[in-house]
């Protein structure tokens, strides 16, 4: 009842439109409402769900009656929505005079469409024009303009209560009512008006500007023409689909989905939950009445579900449409069975949702419910005896709907697996996104749709076709958004229409082979189980007997099995491939499986369900068996043309004759070569290639040069390390670490490790990093620095942690290379796996915890490390960038990347044979022998075929078997082209470069196997020295022969004697067969000679994106960047050496296919049986006349680049694909070699578009060439000469690059003599297996490859198949954060185990993925990336110090030593006869006014320079900091911890804010300033003990004797330096306890209270946010000498001396970085060296008389200071700067002047001098100031008023004429006036100017009047001391705020020049005239008005006022 009430309570609160208020009794709402409290009734939901929110606010899910929707009959007059008679509705009648017409309104204007159609009408904004519905005029609309808010969006929702409108006939508006709005236009309803009836179609207008009827207006999301758009009948449908499912991927990319929503076969524990949904509506509409599905629970763990609330679960109060008592019942029973767990779904082997079956699986019977419970007892089915032997096939039965019976009896034979049944329960797992949803009508699809869907799926498929669970779901997900088109649209993304091509694709057809049209993919009607028998047998109909369903006489899964191997055994199945049974009794759920019967799907799917290491051994078992060996001796059978072993031994009993291959057919070059070899080689039995002395031009390695983009990637990593060093987090201080250590971990592979050290070696890295000295470095020596992933890798990762503890000033880097490779969790893995060592090494606590370690993760396919619990955090990914943008070399490279994406689109270009293709006739024979060896494995199959066509295609090239042997029709053209073109490439070069054949054996046995063979039969043949063959073993070195090792010596250059190739790079050029074995690769590079990419025998099993693209990896290239792309050449292009014309030429193939060259050699060459025919046809073809030759060049190359005009293959007949519509020309050749007919199935779907040409025997050729070639007589076989093969290829029109022909390119291009030259600048073929080949060449719904959607790794899951598709226009930063979203690791992940509660994220901070493409160059990258962070340390330790000699420097020979160098302390008697230096010397100030001094004479050719910041052209040192220098903010180090604020006894950033108030004498106020003081130092101050308040800075006493304190207050006053102000002095104090305090104005109050949290704070006041250092210096001073006073009160009223407390405080500059002593102990010379300031300050404070002096300082470091002849003096009286020990008590009659911004320490010396104090400089003593180019005093922008934007506003602009109309600056006044004075002086002293001896007179005040016055300072006080005056002439007088001691008798003592200038400056015009009267000036005075100025400020900012006179 709490529930009822509380919702009661919702509903009376719940705000109403008065619009509706007659509403509220309606059917829907007593509906909703009473639905609402009943499922209250029955759910543990504590807070009810509010009415109105399932009403209005969220997805409606219209109850169903028939198949029918409520809303279908919305349009009915008279009727409503309850069985109730519909109430009677009497209009308020019209107003007297008012128009009663229909179709116009109450003011007779006409509202018809048809009328107002060609009207220009005008719309309010926010009003819409709609069509209104009148019953009395049914063939018309009425046009009315509603406000757009009113009305629903496409989806039916979001319509505001309510209506407003306005009338489009006579314009009357504010219809705030439809009921008014329907009298006005003279509607006449009979029932209530509703605009839901009335308000029916947009309006628009269309081409001709006619207002015409639009889309309908969707109220509620269905009804019919709801139901009709998700109708699949027509083409149209597919496209919406489409753009559909594109418009998903973006907003379901950012929903997020809880771990509880995964599927079953995609969680990571295993665990599938299903929907909250009930029976009836499931699949949305297609509720059937009859059977109901499992109630599906979607609540999480803590997470209370709502049963109920999205149905009518019981009987409402009146009975409406929608409800039956029938579905009551049962929805209630079914409720009510519902349990509560949830389904869990687990396995024995690892599901990889279509990469493999789980053989397995076991199902827990409490949590499969209805769909996998455990079998009734005594339900099973007996498997029968001889099953394999009597159908020859394992059949395979997938799981479906339903409890799977026991098998019983021969059950061995038969594999099952619940992979479908996976599918089916993941496909109806809703996202999260829809489970809360209201009364949504999202659902899931339901059974019967899921089972129509497979079998039409099943019928779609090819013979040879194996099905994919991808492909499935898929289809799944396009038929569930197409039947919730509307309800997910606001979720979706655009995408392509199609899938282009074939289809393979996952699209849904346009509509079902013999289905009806409304039962498409998303029917209007639900899919009864009754329809679903005849449905499914109707659609399998289509295909014959390929998929055969089991239905309609079955009773259940057991009898349907049973009846499916009864008729098995009875052959009735021999041709059908799936059988699909279908239970659907009535009153049980629907039951089904689908039973595999097809021989190559039994067998592809029996091979799936092996993981790759079971595989391996089955294949290993089979060869040790012998199992295999019938299959090898039926191979080696050549049929009537005898046995290949017999050939072979007769081969090599003929060895003694010269081959035709080496003597008939050998180049002019090595037939003079050979003559000129010794008789004993001439006569050798053996046909070699030996080490010529002779060199290629063109030969060059440059993969161990750094490129461009690789430079740039080391930049971006390097960036990102310093993103993690700055960020708040504090997970790095790079500044704390002073050098790199590293250590890379490879896979367990020999020639990756090899690699790796090679790079490392030749890359530098070590001798920069300082590791290894430059003249001993060798390669061994750098192995110590990479480690292979094996046992041995625990002890050097262990040792490396154990370094990395002890030397914390070291950062080491783990690079983690080829990443992928290994992420098994350490606990799921044996330890004599291999596997799982990165989880125990790099993830655990040690590494994790250590903060200066930093792992980088480098591969080239990052999906398993991109998962929901990653390690990695996106912002630190980095991915490798593209090096071209629209054909532009973004970075300048000299190569072309090509890559998997190049490759794919090689195969759709159809320009010229692709580089990636399959071989029919090897998959021809390989799927005859499948079938005739059923129980041997298709890798040993293929494999044991591929290695025949290999030997077959040895023994036809070589010449040394008999003519009358056709060898040919035993292998393929494919492979008879790859063996020619490895014999032949050697023989075009001098030096013999040649081409790599890559074969890729994954079994390690099958390899091994494979290399005895090919080296037996190259022995046989005599070609050991041909070619070398090697075995690429992981776990293995290389073993090269000795001759072709020191070939590869002499290529390379290398002397030295025992040096063998260890990786592949170094067999560049080297003609050999690599058999490359393994499961999978490791991360080996391949050489830039890698030709032909054999991938015919890897497995098809595993079809996970990463096993996909690390195979096809292995053929990614580096092209010269000026070569034409490869996949887009030119007409003619000889690309492509294995053409179909050239796969069959002799030993010149290579010659004739140079560019710019024509290549019209014949293309059946290995079709003669003669070698003499053979050897005729190409020594005719070597020597081509220029009649034969056609150049062009494609419109992308460059104008010099030419290319050949080959025979016309296939390729260059240019057949365009199916997705073209550009029309091609075809010339029809002559004669069309069957060869080339082959190679057309090279090109995926062209078909043969000119029929005409072809012969019968021709098509049967291009059908089966075996079967050709065997039929066809010798004679028979077509060849043709090279000139009717020439002119076939098709003609283009000609392009602005096209060339004209050329002749012979011999004498021109000499250089492309060698094959491997011509061979760098093209990426090697690649080609597949034919399964393999359509899966990756198809597209899937985005247009990406179809490869792109699978699984991305088999460690991870997929989280959701709600998921969206890969989009092409995805960056690879968006991939990562699909991936991130949704993918899981599997249990068995390493990162599976990564999450902690109440985190969204655990990412490890100093962890980096570095992404790229295969043998892009990552290593390089990374390794430079070593380098350029190891200088950067560097740099991080070194700091740019002001380095400058002192300026203005008087050198006296005669000078007189006043105290020894080494004095420790100056003698105040002494200094006193010292005489005070009135020149500034500190280079700061070269550009200030010279103080007058008598002794000093200015130097002749000095030039001062105007600038006016003198810091951009200062001369700056880089050196390395100290142990004791003082730092910034960045600076984060362990013993600083304490400093800054992390003190375990406090709370950080625990500080207190306390006001500090005196009173000033002078200013004649109170000054209040606040203290922010941390709870770590307020032992530093003094409070009273009742209220707290701060009474003051306690001070010690001047005979305070401590080690570790120092005595004087340290003020630093700062501004807009909160992070670069170097205020860390806890190095520089070395630990001693010091009073530190930040002075800063209060708008920054708190932003340095945020950097520095344990710093004390004074905060100025805010008058003096505006003010310069002069007002900071003033206060600090004022504010120590007030306390000074008050801490000698305190201490007189404890009895203590006030003479004893410490009266000095340090005033020191924010950039003072390290400070320097003076050594005078060392042996030769004084040297300085480092000093902490700790030593610095205790040394001065223990000056014994340093009471006696008012001010003391230290100099400014520079490093010619000692090497000059001035500095012989310990002591000196000057000027000082930048860090001052200031005694405030002797000085407290001199103040800081408050308004100066520049110069304010020079006057407060000249000052605090002519007051007769002692000023002292140790000049032992000096600090260096760093160059910080950001804030300071210095800084100060000048601007105006009016903006704040700076502008350009000259010096002349500073000041104008009082009371005149003048541009207003916003800047002080004091400022404003100084720098006009430094800037216009010259102008204003005439006579001062460059005249040193008679500067001008400024009295108690100097001031910058440039560098070109000088200035003679004199105070007015009595007893001051003065230079001497007399008979100096004065240019100038300066009085500024002249004070009462200035009187006319001063002035009177100083005489003048005639003209001679005087500046009076005031703070008002007043004071100005009354200091003029008052000293009488204008008796020597010539004043004018014009003569009067002020600064350019408002009045209100006080500006200053100045008077200028001339001397009479």
């Amino acid at each position: 009842m709490n529930q009822i009430r509380g919702i009661l309570t919702c509903f009376l609160r719940s705000p109403m439109g008065n619009s509706y208020a007659g509403q509220l009794r309606t059917t829907r709402f007593e509906e909703v409402l009473h639905n609402s409290i009943e499922a209250s009734l029955r759910s543990n939901i504590v807070v009810p769900r509010p009415v109105f929110s399932q009403l209005y606010l969220e997805a409606e899910q219209p109850s169903t009656h028939n198949g029918r929707t409520e809303n279908d009959e919305e349009d009915e007059e008279d009727g409503s929505e309850s069985n109730s008679p519909p109430i009677p509705y009497q209009m308020k009648p019209p107003p007297d005079g008012c128009c009663t017409t229909d179709g116009f309104c109450q003011a007779g204007r006409d509202l018809r469409l048809s009328s107002l159609a060609s009207d220009s009408l005008e719309l309010l904004p926010g009003f819409m024009l709609i069509g209104l519905k009148s019953p009395s005029l049914p063939e018309n609309l009425l046009v009315g303009a509603v406000d757009h808010r009113f009305l629903p969006d496409e989806r039916g929702h979001n319509a505001l209560l309510g209506f407003s409108g306005y009338c489009m006939g006579c314009g009357e508006k504010g219809f705030r009512y439809f009921t008014d709005f329907a009298n006005h236009i003279n509607l006449k309803l009979s029932t209530q008006p509703k605009k839901q009836k009335h308000l029916k179609f947009h309006l628009y207008r269309d081409n001709q500007g006619v207002l015409v009827k639009g889309a309908p207006i969707c109220w509620k999301g269905h009804g019919k023409i709801g139901g009709r758009i998700r109708q699949m009948s027509s083409s149209l449908s597919e496209t919406h689909a489409a753009s559909d499912e594109q418009s998903s991927s973006a907003a379901l990319l950012h929903s997020s989905h809880a771990p509880g929503s995964y599927a079953a076969a995609s969680h990571a524990n295993g665990v599938a939950q299903t929907s909250d949904t009930p029976q009836s509506l499931t699949n949305g509409t297609h509720a059937a009445s009859s059977s109901t599905q499992p109630v599906i629970n979607h609540s999480g763990p803590g997470r209370p579900s709502a049963t109920g609330l999205q149905t009518n679960a019981g009987p409402p109060k009146k009975r409406h449409k929608g409800w039956s008592p029938e579905t009551s019942s049962a929805l209630l029973e079914n409720t009510g069975k519902m349990p509560t767990s949830s389904s869990v779904l687990t396995s024995s082997t690892v599901t990889a949702n279509g990469a493999r079956l789980d053989a397995s699986a076991t199902l827990s019977s409490s949590s499969q419910r209805s769909l996998s419970t455990l079998s009734p007892s005594g339900l099973s089915v007996a498997v029968p005896d001889q099953l394999l032997h009597t159908c020859g096939l394992q059949p395979v039965i997938f799981k479906g709907h339903g409890p799977l019976p026991q098998l019983t009896g021969n059950f061995s034979e038969v594999l099952v697996s619940s992979l479908l049944q996976s599918c089916y329960l993941s496909s109806q797992t809703l996202p999260r996104v829809y489970q809360h949803y209201g009364p949504s009508p999202i659902q899931p699809l339901s059974t019967e749709m899921q089972i129509l869907l497979t079998v039409y799926y099943l019928v779609q498929l090819g013979p040879e076709q194996v099905p994919l669970i991808e492909d499935l779901e898929q289809i799944f997900m396009r038929s569930w958004r197409e039947s919730h088109l509307s309800e997910i649209r606001h979720n979706q993304q655009p995408q392509t229409a199609a899938t282009q091509g074939r289809h393979y694709g996952i699209e849904a057809p346009p509509a079902l082979p013999g289905l009806p049209q409304h039962l498409g993919l998303a029917p209007q009607q639900p899919l009864t189980p009754s329809q679903l028998p005849w449905l499914a047998q109707l659609a399998a109909s289509s295909c014959g007997e390929g998929v055969v369903v089991l239905g309609e006489q079955v009773g259940s899964l057991a009898q349907g099995l049973q009846q499916m191997f009864s008729k098995l055994m009875e052959g009735r199945f021999e041709n059908t491939n799936y059988i699909v049974v279908i239970v659907t009794a009535s009153g049980h759920e629907t039951q089904s499986c689908v039973v595999v019967t097809g021989k190559h799907q039994c067998r592809a799917l029996a091979e799936n369900m092996f993981s790759p290491n079971e595989g391996l051994r089955e294949i290993n078992q089979q060869l040790s068996s012998g199992e295999a060996q019938e299959l090898i001796q039926f191979c080696s059978s050549l049929g009537q043309d005898g046995d290949m072993d017999f050939l072979l031994d007769s081969a090599t009993l003929d060895s003694n004759e010269p081959s035709p291959l080496s003597s008939g057919q050998e180049s002019s070059e090595e037939k003079s070569m050979k003559n000129t070899h010794s008789q004993k080689d001439s006569n050798s039995p053996k046909d070699k290639i030996l080490p010529s002395k002779e060199t290629c031009s063109e030969f060059s390695v440059e993969w161990r040069d750094i490129r461009p983009i690789q430079l740039a990637v080391a930049r971006k990593l390097l960036s990102h390390v310093c993103a993690i060093a700055d960020s708040s987090t504090q997970n790095l201080d790079l500044v704390s670490f002073d050098r790199v250590n590293f250590l890379i971990l490879v896979p367990p592979s020999e020639v990756t490790f090899q690699q790796t050290v090679l790079h490392l070696w030749s890359s530098g890295v070590l001798q920069e990093l300082g590791s290894l000295e430059q003249d001993c470095v060798s390669q061994r020596e750098a192995e110590r620095y990479v480690v292979k992933m094996d046992q041995s890798a625990q002890v050097r990762v262990d040792s490396l942690i154990q370094e990395a503890h002890t030397n914390s000033y070291t950062l080491y880097i783990l690079v983690h290379d080829h990443a992928h490779w290994d992420v098994s969790s350490a606990s799921y893995c044996s330890a004599d796996s291999g596997l799982g060592l990165v989880d125990q090494l790099l993830n655990s606590r040690r590494v994790r915890d250590a903060p200066n370690i930093l792992i980088l993760h480098v591969t080239s396919f990052p999906f398993a490390l991109q998962t929901q619990f990653t390690r990695i955090s996106p912002y630190n990914e980095i991915h490798w960038p593209p090096s071209f943008s629209n054909d532009v070399d973004l970075y300048h490279e000299r190569t072309r990347y090509f890559g998997v994406s190049e490759l794919l689109e090689s195969t759709r270009s159809g320009s010229s044979l692709p580089l990636m293709r399959c071989d029919s006739s090897f998959e021809s024979m390989a799927s005859a022998l499948e079938e005739r060896f059923p129980k041997l494995h298709s890798a040993v199959i293929r494999t044991t075929v591929l290695i025949h066509h290999y030997c077959t295609a040895l023994m036809a090239v070589s010449g040394r078997i008999g003519g009358s042997h056709n060898l040919h029709k035993h292998t393929s053209v494919e492979t008879l082209g790859i063996v020619q073109a490895l014999l032949s490439a050697a023989q075009q070069c001098p030096a013999h470069h040649g081409h790599m054949i890559l074969l890729r054996i994954p079994s390690l046995a099958l390899a091994a196997w494979a290399h005895r063979r090919l080296s037996r039969v190259r022995r046989q043949l005599g070609l050991e020295e041909r070619f070398e063959i090697i075995l690429g073993n992981p776990s293995q070195p290389l073993n090269v022969g000795h001759s072709f090792i020191d070939q590869i010596k002499l290529w390379l250059k290398i002397q030295e004697a025992d040096w063998v190739p260890r990786t592949y790079l170094e067999l560049e050029a080297l003609p050999c067969i690599l058999i490359l074995t393994g499961a999978e690769p490791q991360g080996e590079s391949l050489p830039r000679s890698l030709k032909y990419c054999d991938l015919r025998v890897i497995s098809c099993s595993y079809l996970q994106r990463t096993t996909l693209e690390q195979e096809l990896g292995l053929a990614a290239y580096l092209l010269k960047a000026e070569s034409r792309s490869p996949h887009n050449p030119g007409p003619g292009s000889d690309l492509l050496e294995s053409d179909a014309e050239k796969l069959s030429s002799t030993d010149n193939e290579e010659e004739e296919s140079q560019e710019n060259e024509s290549s019209p050699v014949s293309s059946n060459q290995p079709l003669q049986s003669s070698p003499d025919v053979a050897a005729a046809a190409a020594a005719a073809a070597a020597d081509p006349s220029p009649t034969q030759s056609s150049t062009s060049t494609s419109p992308k190359a460059p104008k010099s680049t030419v290319e050949t005009t080959p025979s016309p293959s296939p390729a260059h007949i240019q057949l365009p694909p199916q997705s073209s519509s550009q029309p091609f020309v075809f010339h029809q050749p002559s004669i069309l070699h069957p060869s080339q007919l082959i190679a057309q199935t090279y090109s995926l779907a062209q078909p043969i578009f000119q029929p005409q040409i072809l012969s019968q025997s021709q098509l049967l050729a291009s059908a089966n060439p075996q079967l050709y070639f065997q039929t066809l007589p010798q004679h028979q076989i077509p060849h043709a000469p090279p000139q009717q093969l020439a002119p076939a290829r098709p003609r283009r029109h000609p392009s602005k690059s096209t060339s004209s022909s050329s002749s012979s390119p011999r004498a021109s291009s000499p250089h492309l003599s060698c094959s491997w030259a011509r061979g760098v600048s093209r990426p090697p073929s690649v080609l597949l297996p034919r399964s393999l080949y359509d899966i990756i060449t198809a597209n899937d719904g985005s247009g990406l490859p179809r490869c792109t959607s699978f699984l991305p790794h088999m460690s991870v899951a997929w989280a959701s198949s709600f998921r969206p598709l890969l989009s092409k226009m995805m960056t690879c930063t968006e991939q990562s954060l699909y991936y991130r979203q949704w993918t899981v690791p599997r249990p068995y992940h390493m990162d599976s185990n990564n999450r902690t509660e109440g985190r969204s994220d655990n990412f490890h901070p100093r962890r980096l993925l570095l992404s790229g493409p295969p043998q892009v160059g990552k290593t390089g990258a990374y390794l430079h990336f070593l380098g350029i962070l190891s200088r950067m340390l560097i740099r991080l330790m070194e700091v740019d110090i002001y380095n400058e000699e002192e300026i203005n420097l008087n050198v006296q020979l005669d000078r007189v030593q006043y105290s020894p160098p080494n004095a420790l302390w100056p003698d105040p008697d002494v200094m006193k006869t010292l005489p005070f230096d009135y020149i500034v010397h500190d280079p700061k100030y070269d550009d200030i006014s010279l103080v007058y001094c008598p002794g000093y004479r200015p130097a002749s050719d000095a030039n001062p320079a105007h600038q006016e910041e003198v810091c951009l052209r200062r001369r700056t040192t880089r050196i390395k900091l100290s142990k004791y220098a003082a730092f910034n903010t960045y600076h984060h180090c362990e013993q600083c911890h304490l400093y800054l604020g992390f003190n375990p006894r406090y709370q950080m950033y625990e500080s207190t804010l306390h006001a500090f108030t005196f009173t000033h004498l002078l200013l004649g106020e109170e000054i209040q300033l606040y203290f922010i003081i941390p709870k770590s130092k307020e032992h530093y101050f003094s409070f009273n003990q009742p209220g707290g308040q701060l009474e003051g800075m306690r001070l010690p006493l001047a005979a305070d004797r401590s080690p570790d304190c120092i005595k004087s207050p340290i003020f630093t006053p700062t501004t807009g330096r909160h992070e670069h102000g170097l205020f860390n002095l806890y190095h520089a104090m070395d630990g001693a306890s010091h009073l530190h305090i930040l002075v800063v104005k209060e708008y920054e109050m708190a932003v340095y209270k945020k950097y520095w949290p344990n710093h004390i704070l004074l905060v100025l006041p805010p008058v003096f946010n505006g003010a310069g250092i002069g007002a900071a210096h003033f206060l600090i001073k004022e504010l120590s000498y007030h306390n000074l006073e008050l801490e000698r009160s305190r201490r007189q009223e404890g009895s203590g001396s006030i003479s004893d407390v410490w009266p000095f405080i340090i005033l020191a500059d924010d950039s003072c970085v390290m400070w320097n002593v003076v050594d005078f102990d060392a042996r030769n010379s004084p040297v300085e060296h480092a000093a902490s300031l700790k030593q610095v300050l205790q040394h001065m404070e223990g000056c014994p008389d340093l009471a006696h002096y008012g001010l003391c300082g230290i100099r400014k470091w520079s490093s010619r200071v000692l090497a000059g002849p001035n500095q012989r003096e310990p002591f000196s009286r000057g000027h000082l700067h930048d860090f001052l020990l200031l005694n405030v008590d002797r000085s407290q009659n001199v103040q800081y002047d408050q308004n100066r911004f520049t110069c304010h320490d020079v006057d407060f010396t000249l000052r605090l001098h002519s007051a007769g104090l002692l000023v002292c400089r140790f000049n032992n003593f000096s600090v260096m100031k760093k160059q910080i180019a950001i804030g300071g005093y210095r800084t100060f922008i000048i601007k105006t008023k009016m903006t704040d934007v700076p502008t350009s506003v000259g010096p002349s602009q500073y000041v104008c004429a009082p009371d005149s109309k003048h541009l207003f600056l916003a800047t002080p006044a004091q400022l404003l006036l100084e720098k006009y004075l430094q800037h216009t002086s010259h102008k204003l002293f005439p006579l001062s100017t460059k005249n040193y001896e008679h500067p001008v007179l400024s009295v108690d005040y100097y001031i910058n009047l440039g560098p070109e016055v000088t200035v003679c300072f004199v105070s007015s006080r009595p007893h001051s001391v003065n230079i001497c005056t007399t008979g100096l002439l004065f240019s100038g007088l300066l009085l500024c705020f002249a004070d009462a001691f200035v009187t006319p008798s001063f002035l009177k003592k100083f005489t003048f020049l005639k003209g001679a200038t005087l500046c009076v400056i005031g703070a008002d015009r007043s004071s100005l005239r009354q200091t003029v009267g008052r000293l009488e000036l204008e008796e020597e005075w010539r004043f004018r008005l014009s003569d009067e100025f002020q600064t350019a400020n408002a009045k209100e900012d006080r500006p200053l006022f100045f008077l200028t006179g001339k001397h009479i």
